[in-house]
């Protein structure tokens, strides 16, 4: 199982390109960042920019965001969570998310083997959420 919305390696540029092409206020993935190892970039379309916040991964697990400066950072278990959490609107980004832009089913396939990231969101608990598994 994975999240169809996670782009994994791809960058900024390819990012900005999907978004762009939604052209929809709202429209967010996630990607792995170029810049800071180990960090993810949730992604987010609002009037012809795209957005980007750094999610890190704390040491038991968990994944903190970054948001608009005087919003308190948050923590969420799963990446399923944070997602869910900025879906309601005036969360510290820019806009809520909206619409998921998705990988295509025949890249998600071919990625999984080249990004090492991916094998930390397939794991899933008996409740059914996604958990990260530390290496």
């Amino acid at each position: 199982m994975e999240l169809p919305f996670f782009h994994g390696k791809i960058t900024r540029k390819a990012c900005e390109e999907l978004l762009c092409k939604k052209k929809k206020n709202g429209s967010y993935l996630i990607r792995e960042s170029e810049s800071v190892e180990g960090a993810l970039c949730l992604c987010v379309f609002f009037e012809d920019f795209i957005y980007t916040y750094r999610i890190f991964r704390e040491h038991q697990g968990h994944f903190r965001i970054q948001t608009s400066e005087g919003v308190p950072e948050r923590t969420f278990r799963t990446l399923k969570d944070l997602i869910y959490a900025f879906e309601k609107p005036n969360q510290g980004l820019i806009i809520n998310l909206r619409y998921p832009v998705k990988k295509p089913k025949d890249l998600r396939r071919s990625q999984r083997c080249k990004s090492g990231m991916d094998s930390i969101y397939d794991e899933v608990d008996d409740s059914g959420d996604y958990v990260h598994v530390l290496p």
